[in-house]
């Protein structure tokens, strides 16, 4: 009897799911799984590639491709100038609990994790230089410790990120539903090593972004397996 509630109960979660994002639930793996820590480690999607795009980090401006950033694991999300308080992801979830956790872990086990920001506007476009640096402002003013070398913020088209599909299934979705109306103001990715795809979730609310850590972690723990597994 417990097992068919269980089964029914994760049979509403990936419905709830699906129901977020619609045609995108292609690229968003199963969240339910990210609480079930006896799968030994997460799937892998495929090379995202970007032309060179400008980051604003602990250098000044930057121009830089993901290829730059081979060997840190990435977590890739927009961020829009109506932030703090008006956001397509839950902003205070994300800087005080996903970024804390950068932050106080830099020197530790997260000191290979990158988060980068593409600053937009509302309706998801490319902004100017200087909205950007208004924003890297207002992360100054917003989050203890904000730190540009940890929390980078680029100036780009989000498509060249966003731009994915497999099976036909594109993660860029035009609705209303949608933070500005499409899909990837909400979206956080997370990229390995690699450049690699391992990790889709809408970031809209407080519980999606502890499941982003989650998955985090078991990233984490998959190379410290490989690592292990090496040095034996």
């Amino acid at each position: 009897m417990e097992d068919q509630t269980a089964t029914r109960s994760k049979k509403r979660s990936i419905l709830a799911l699906s129901l977020v994002f619609g045609p995108a639930l292609f690229l968003i793996f199963i969240a339910t799984r990210g609480c079930d820590h006896r799968f030994k480690k997460l799937a892998d999607y495929g090379l995202v590639k970007t032309p060179t795009f400008s980051v604003y980090n602990h250098k000044g401006k930057q121009e830089l491709s993901l290829q730059d950033y081979q060997d840190q694991i990435v977590l890739i999300t927009t961020l829009q100038t109506s932030c703090p308080h008006n956001c397509g992801l839950a902003f205070f979830p994300l800087t005080q609990n996903l970024y804390k956790d950068l932050r106080t872990n830099k020197r530790k086990k997260l000191k290979q994790v990158r988060l980068l920001s593409i600053v937009v506007d509302s309706l998801g476009n490319p902004v100017s230089d200087r909205e950007l640096l208004d924003i890297q402002d207002m992360l100054r003013s917003n989050v203890e410790g904000y730190d540009p070398e940890l929390w980078q913020l680029v100036n780009a088209d989000p498509k060249i990120f966003y731009d994915l599909s497999n099976n036909g299934q594109k993660l860029i979705v035009k609705n209303k539903k949608y933070f500005g109306g499409v899909s990837y103001n909400e979206l956080i990715m997370l990229l390995d090593k690699q450049n690699h795809l391992r990790m889709v979730l809408n970031g809209h609310t407080e519980g999606m972004i502890r499941k982003m850590k989650e998955h985090l972690a078991l990233l984490l723990k998959q190379y410290d397996k490989e690592r292990a597994k090496k040095q034996n």
